[in-house]
C-alpha cells in the first residue's frame, strides 16, 4: 500500500471515529430529557409519552434507513455524511426552539418531537456511513469488527457524558422544569455539528473500494436474498432495542420519586442520569478491551459469551427485590461516588459490558461476504435501528402496566434471540449467489 493511500486510509479512519462520537452525542438526548416530558402536567407522569423522544429518534430510521443506503451509492461517502450533520443541525435547532417561553402546554413537547424526529434521520445517515466503511476500510473480518469497536468506544465515551451532562443541568425534575433547563446542550451539539460539516468539507475522503458499487453495478439478487443477512436485520432490531432499552428504563426507575422502598436520595433526576452514564461508561469500556482482541476472538464467540452472560444479569435483577440496597460507584463525569442503589440497578448497569460488542458483531456477522451488496444491507441495518423506538416504548408500556422489572422480559427475550443468532443464524448459507 502506498503512503499516499495509507494517510487516505487514516484520515477516512479518524473521521469515522468522530463520526460515531457525535452518533451517540445526539441518540443520547432523548432519555434524560424524557425525565423533564414526564414531569410535564399535559403528559402526566406516562414512562410511555416521556420515550416517544426516544421513539421518533429512532422511527426516523424506517423512512431514511433504505434512501441513506441508496445515497451512499450515488453520492458517495463523504456527501452523504455531510449532508446527516446539516439535517443533525436542523434537528437540534428544532429541539432548542420547543424550549421557547412563547411555546405552551403541548406545544412544546410536539416541537421538541419533530426535533427528535429530525436528529433521527440524521444520526441515520451518519450510522449508514460509519459502520460499512469502516468494516471495509478493514477489510472485513476480524479487522474490521475491530475498527468498528473502537469507534464504538468513543461512541460510548459520548454516551456516558450526554445522560450525565444533561442530569446536572435538570438537578432536581420538579414540575416547573422546562426543556430551556437544557439549552446549554443543545448550543453544545450545534456546535459540534456545525464545526463537523467545515471538517468534513475540508478533508479528503475516498470511498472505500472493496465493495464499491456504482450507478452501473449489476445487482442480480438482494441482501435480504442472504439468510445471515435477514436473521442479522432482525438481530439488529432487538440489539439495539436492548442497548437503549435497559438504560432509558432505568433512568426512569431511578428518577421516579415515586418509587417507594427504593431508598433513594433527592436529587433523583442527576442520579439516574448518573446510572445511565455508568452503563454507558460500562459498554465503552467494554468495547475498549474487546477490540484488543477482536482480531483474535470471533464475532460469533463473543457475542454467544456476552448474551449468555446477559441474560443471567437480568434475570437476576428482575427477581431480586427492590428493597435489596447496594452501594455502587457512580461515574459522575470526573470522578466516581459510592451512591447507595437497589441491586437490580446496579445488575443492569452491568449489562452495558455484555452490549457493548454486540452492535459491531452483528454487523460484520450479517455483511461477511456480501461483497456488493454490503451498502444495500447496510440501508437495511439502518431501517430496523426502528427497535430502539420500539422496543423501549413496549418495555415502559409494560412498566407503566405491572412495574419497573417485569418489563425488562423484553430485553431478556431480545438476548435469547441474539445467542440464537450467534450461535446458529449467521452462518452464510447463500455462498453460491455472486458478489463481485
Amino acid at each position: 500500500m502506498s503512503n499516499q493511500k495509507q494517510n487516505g486510509s487514516i484520515i477516512a479512519i479518524i473521521t469515522m471515529m468522530f463520526l460515531y462520537a457525535m452518533i451517540a452525542f445526539v441518540t443520547n438526548l432523548a432519555a434524560p430529557i424524557g425525565v423533564v416530558m414526564k414531569n410535564d402536567p399535559e403528559v402526566g407522569g406516562s414512562n410511555t409519552l416521556a420515550m416517544l423522544g426516544n421513539f421518533m429518534n429512532f422511527f426516523a430510521y424506517l423512512f431514511m434507513g433504505i434512501p441513506a443506503g441508496k445515497m451512499l451509492t450515488r453520492i458517495g461517502y463523504k456527501k452523504t455524511a455531510m449532508i446527516g450533520v446539516l439535517v443533525g443541525f436542523i434537528g437540534v435547532l428544532i429541539q432548542f426552539i420547543s424550549g421557547f417561553e412563547a411555546l405552551e402546554g403541548y406545544s412544546d413537547n410536539i416541537i421538541y418531537l419533530i426535533g427528535a424526529f429530525v436528529s433521527g434521520l440524521s444520526v441515520c445517515m451518519l450510522n449508514t456511513v460509519v459502520n460499512p466503511m469502516l468494516n471495509l476500510l478493514g477489510g472485513g473480518g476480524n479487522r474490521g469488527n475491530q475498527l468498528n469497536l473502537i469507534g464504538g468506544t468513543l461512541n460510548s465515551l459520548s454516551g456516558t457524558l450526554t445522560p450525565m451532562l444533561v442530569g446536572s443541568l435538570i438537578g432536581e425534575v420538579t414540575k416547573t422544569t422546562d426543556f430551556v433547563e437544557i439549552n446549554l446542550v443543545l448550543y453544545i451539539a450545534m456546535t459540534v455539528f456545525a464545526a463537523a460539516f467545515c471538517v468534513l468539507a475540508l478533508i479528503p475522503i475516498k470511498d472505500p473500494e472493496i465493495g464499491r458499487v456504482t450507478s452501473e453495478t449489476k445487482f442480480e439478487h438482494s441482501a435480504w436474498s442472504f439468510r445471515h443477512c435477514l436473521l442479522g436485520v432482525i438481530a439488529i432490531f432487538v440489539y439495539v432495542g436492548v442497548e437503549i432499552g435497559i438504560p432509558g428504563t432505568l433512568n426512569f426507575y431511578i428518577a421516579d420519586t415515586t418509587e417507594k422502598g427504593a431508598g433513594l436520595m433527592a436529587n433523583a433526576a442527576a442520579i439516574g442520569g448518573f446510572v445511565a452514564g455508568t452503563y454507558w461508561l460500562l459498554m465503552l469500556v467494554g468495547r475498549l478491551c474487546s477490540s484488543f482482541i477482536a482480531d483474535k476472538v470471533s464475532s460469533k464467540q463473543m457475542m454467544m459469551a456476552t448474551t449468555g452472560v446477559g441474560m443471567v444479569l437480568i434475570l437476576l435483577a428482575m427477581f431480586l427485590p427492590k428493597t435489596i440496597m447496594t452501594s455502587m460507584p457512580l461515574f459522575t463525569g470526573s470522578t466516581f461516588e459510592m451512591t447507595q442503589v437497589p441491586i437490580s440497578a446496579m445488575l443492569l448497569v452491568l449489562c452495558g459490558l455484555c452490549t457493548s460488542i454486540m452492535w459491531a458483531s452483528i454487523f460484520n456477522l450479517a455483511t461477511e461476504g456480501l461483497g456488493k451488496y454490503t451498502a444495500q444491507a447496510s440501508g437495511l441495518f439502518m431501517m430496523m435501528v426502528v427497535g430502539g423506538g420500539v422496543l423501549p416504548l413496549i418495555q415502559n408500556f409494560i412498566a407503566d402496566s405491572t412495574g419497573y422489572m417485569i418489563s425488562y422480559v423484553i430485553p431478556l427475550l431480545a438476548m435469547a434471540y441474539m445467542f440464537w443468532y450467534a450461535a446458529f443464524g449467521s452462518k452464510n448459507v447463500n455462498q453460491d449467489i455472486p458478489v463481485d
